[in-house]
């Protein structure tokens, strides 16, 4: 797990009027790829697979070029079908609970090293709030709950690949969780806890989320590609860059702007 963020120093921000606890739950979506990691956790599903000689060294390569185009570019609909479809492929007539400890190897092994410890400390700010911080991705949803599990989280949405008797058959339940979809899986989750949208935080890198940073009361886009960071500042939303003075903010703003809930009105999380 990162090491833990220092705390911060308010008292250069001046006296503020902290807003009214809330009397019912508020949650904050993290994106995962490119917003609390670097790259495509996707990618460390097919390299770990590679490893363990499930699929074979040209698979691995597309990956690998899937993953540099990622991190160069961002999303795009084609390549994630694509890079989609291989993983389902990857799971085809797997266990689960052979994918699942594939998961938390990619945890210790992988994620955990490309987490950006400061998106990361902004989810454990959310926490201290007694937020809900749920993550939100395409990938598939057993490597989000395993990244959820170990950072403290309350839970991962993901893409959900079908299994019977204890054996994935590598078809989707429902579709891939992304743009669209993923705001309306969170909109379900937020309607489910009865939170309130205008309430809630989402941070996301991707053009393709911008469904769901529309949804919530507090936007924040994370070095965002060009198309989410025009229609950040057409919008007035806060931009942040993984720079010590933008995370400094961002950090001092969810302090400073995000409703505390009241014990009350908190649901089950991990901890509780």
């Amino acid at each position: 797990m990162p090491e833990e963020m220092s705390p911060i120093d308010d008292t250069a921000t001046g006296v503020h009027e902290l807003p009214a606890p809330s009397e019912r739950p508020i949650i904050a979506f993290f994106d995962v790829d490119n917003t609390l990691m670097r790259g495509t956790s996707l990618f460390h599903l097919g390299r770990e697979a590679w490893a363990r000689k499930i699929i074979r060294f040209p698979e691995i390569a597309r990956f690998a070029w899937h993953q540099r185009r990622f991190i160069s570019v961002g999303e795009n609909q084609d390549h994630l079908d694509s890079a989609r479809d291989r993983a389902l492929g990857l799971v085809g007539g797997l266990a689960v609970a052979d994918v699942n400890a594939l998961a938390e190897h990619i945890w210790e092994h992988r994620i955990q090293k490309r987490l950006y410890p400061d998106t990361v400390g902004l989810t454990q700010d959310h926490i201290a709030k007694g937020h809900e911080v749920w993550l939100v991705s395409a990938t598939p949803v057993e490597i989000g709950t395993v990244m959820a599990k170990h950072l403290g989280l309350t839970g991962a949405l993901g893409t959900v690949v079908e299994a019977i008797d204890g054996v994935y058959t590598g078809r989707l339940v429902g579709h891939t969780l992304h743009a669209e979809r993923k705001a309306d899986a969170a909109r379900d989750l937020a309607a489910t806890a009865q939170a309130d949208l205008a309430d809630c935080w989402a941070y996301s890198d991707s053009r393709n989320d911008i469904p769901l940073l529309e949804m919530v009361g507090n936007p924040v886009v994370v070095n965002p590609d060009a198309a989410l960071a025009h229609h950040a500042q057409e919008h007035g939303w806060p931009v942040l860059r993984l720079t010590p003075r933008s995370i400094r903010e961002a950090r001092r703003r969810v302090r400073r702007e995000a409703r505390r809930v009241r014990r009350g009105a908190r649901r089950g999380t991990p901890g509780d």
